[in-house]
């Protein structure tokens, strides 16, 4: 493909590349709207350099994806990045402690991802995983999404990046610490739709049943509740059920859910006296729950495309 191919069938020449780069920069961003944004951005930057393209030095993905990622850091030099609670905050150890809200925080919000899409993108968009990205510095987590996701040789992310090779490969050996320090889920291995779901489903009906111990057996060892903006999560299936049972005597009981997904995983938005109250998305490993994590922000449930009000 020559630059003035690329010119003359701009639209139809990127358009089997806009997903993976919408996916590329909510790695990045953590945040569905700024990756959009800065898609549109990619495009226009593109067709205003193509007649500099140069098919010798790479395929057209590549270039995209390189106009991409600095797209998103040059953003992400005058923003902050987007965590999940477990990831910057102390954990709470008493279910019954005044929720602490954090709205200084930009936190990380959730991508609709529909569950036919492929194991490789569900994969890469899981929700402890795209969390624990957030907390790199932004050019080691370019770094290892160029290196490991798109799979370049350490030269072109150097030349990607501005840096020397040398200085890739040190950004990547110190990325890959990072994350295994963090840990958080990050590596797990979670089940597929179909086994997702069902765990899900259970979950849900228990839920709605106001059922704390059925929840419970439904809970990994080390089960992590977290619900941005607030600072309060919870580790392990005791502190989880003293915050059920909190939300039962506190709320009432009178919850329905309606499935959704996002990130890759199953969840279902609550529906409290009727009205949306959340979007909780469930990480289902080993037939059982490993992370909640509870997004109550009309928002997120305007995202996900839930009906403000239940309907059964």
């Amino acid at each position: 493909m020559t630059a003035p191919t690329l010119r003359a069938d701009f639209d139809g020449l990127v358009a089997p590349y806009r997903r993976e780069l919408l996916v590329h920069c909510y790695r990045m961003m953590a945040s569905p709207h700024d990756a959009e944004d800065l898609v549109q951005e990619t495009l226009l930057r593109a067709w205003r350099a193509a007649d500099s393209f140069d098919p010798d030095r790479g395929s057209l993905r590549t270039w995209l994806y390189r106009i991409a990622t600095n797209a998103c850091l040059t953003a992400l030099a005058s923003r902050r990045s987007r965590p999940l609670p477990s990831g910057v905050g102390a954990r709470f150890d008493d279910p019954d402690t005044a929720f602490v809200r954090g709205p200084e925080v930009p936190w990380l919000i959730p991508l609709p991802v529909d569950p036919a899409t492929s194991a490789v993108e569900r994969d890469q968009l899981r929700l402890a995983l795209v969390a624990a990205l957030q907390l790199l510095p932004a050019r080691q987590r370019a770094a290892l999404l160029l290196r490991e996701v798109l799979q370049l040789p350490a030269a072109e992310v150097a030349e990607a990046l501005g840096l020397t090779t040398a200085a890739v490969n040190s950004a990547l050996q110190r990325a890959r610490a990072r994350l295994a320090d963090i840990g958080g889920g990050a590596d797990t291995v979670t089940g597929s739709p179909t086994e997702q779901r069902a765990v899900v489903d259970r979950y849900a009906a228990a839920f709605e049943r106001a059922d704390v111990p059925a929840i419970v057996r439904l809970l990994a060892a080390e089960v992590v509740l977290e619900m941005p903006p607030m600072w309060n999560w919870y580790v392990g299936p005791e502190a989880y059920a003293g915050f059920m049972r909190r939300v039962y005597r506190t709320r009432g009981r009178d919850w329905r859910t309606v499935p959704v997904w996002a990130n890759g995983e199953a969840g279902f938005t609550a529906y409290l006296d009727g009205e949306a109250h959340s979007v909780q998305l469930l990480t289902v490993a080993g037939g059982l729950v490993v992370r909640a994590t509870v997004f109550a922000d009309p928002a997120v449930v305007e995202l996900v495309g839930a009906p403000p009000r239940y309907s059964a």
